[in-house]
């Protein structure tokens, strides 16, 4: 059975990939990483395939191993500093890179501008979250939250019973209402 990478472009039996050290690296490396992160990943290392030839097996491998432990960790560690990368990250990050490809000098020699934009969505996450607890320590409150709070509360109590239709004021209300009038009346 012959098989064609979409990453690398290249084309061999199944046997002969499990048994190349590089290739067999990669399908295992490629198998540890998370499912929903497969596809963007397949197009994202096709990024480093030279013009002029197929990416080799081996740099493929090498590729896919320098992300695993980061996906895995779900952190990244650059300047110094480590940054939150959870998955979705990843999942944007990727697809920002492919949709940029036109743009990009490629073959890419490094993950340095994927770690850059994941930097970014958690530089963006950490600011807000401080904007937040600030807000909170000032005694602020989101825009909209009375009416939110109205309407939860609203929601929280009982729905209004449905009140018997009025009839006539009892006769002998009338009575004790005329009865007072005249009292009143007369003093």
């Amino acid at each position: 059975m012959k098989l064609s990478c979409p990453a690398c472009g290249a084309v061999a039996s199944l046997d002969v990939l499990i048994g190349h050290e590089g290739a067999r690296d990669a399908v295992m490396s490629a198998l540890r990483l998370p499912a929903p992160l497969g596809k963007a990943l397949v197009q994202y290392v096709a990024l480093f395939r030279p013009a002029s030839r197929n990416l080799s097996m081996d740099r493929l491998s090498g590729l896919l191993s320098e992300l695993h432990p980061m996906i895995e960790a779900a952190k990244i560690e650059r300047n110094g500093r480590t940054w939150s990368a959870p998955q979705e990250y990843w999942r944007m990050a990727l697809e920002e890179m492919i949709a940029k490809r036109d743009k990009l000098t490629l073959p890419l020699k490094s993950h340095g501008y994927l770690l850059a934009i994941i930097e970014s969505y958690s530089n963006k996450a950490d600011a807000k979250e401080e904007a937040q607890r600030e807000s909170q320590r000032a005694g602020r409150t989101p825009v909209g939250a009375g009416a939110a709070r109205e309407q939860e509360s609203s929601q929280a109590r009982p729905a209004p019973t449905k009140a018997k239709p009025r009839t006539g004021m009892p006769a002998s209300v009338k009575a004790a209402l005329n009865k007072q009038t005249a009292v009143n009346d007369g003093k």
